[in-house]
């Protein structure tokens, strides 16, 4: 013997001070507008290359304890700095995001930072792009 079944859509959803609460349907399309973080995080290392230089920090590990990020991760950001200047500029003057992803990502990039040479750098970021598109 079973009962009549109930059935819902139900999500859970944000209330003040990160408090979770059940709210009734779907859970809403989450839409990001604003900066690309692969733009965010290439101005951080620029910031970041001038707290070193102006000796307001000592080097990237103590950048990586104030930060509370690892040594390896803030390695990777500052690994955009190797960059020709000219993708550097592209990339903070990305577009900003109306909805969805990115389109590029820090990740993404790795690839043409490992690149030493600026013009297979440009080639493998002009393919990037053309991926986007």
């Amino acid at each position: 013997m079973s009962g009549p079944v109930l059935k819902a859509k139900l999500h859970f959803g944000r209330q003040g001070k990160g408090r979770k609460r059940v709210q009734d349907g779907e859970r809403p399309v989450a839409v990001r507008r604003g900066v690309p973080r692969v733009a965010k995080l290439m101005a951080l290392a620029i910031r970041f290359d001038g707290l070193i230089r102006d000796g307001v920090v000592k080097d990237q590990a103590e950048l990586a304890r104030l930060g509370h990020v690892s040594r390896a991760r803030l390695t990777q950001i500052m690994g955009l700095l190797s960059l020709a200047p000219d993708i550097q500029e592209a990339i903070l003057w990305l577009p900003p995001v109306e909805a969805g992803d990115d389109g590029v990502t820090e990740r993404e990039l790795r690839e043409v930072v490992r690149e030493v040479d600026w013009g297979r750098q440009r080639r493998r970021w002009g393919a990037k792009l053309s991926v986007m598109e």
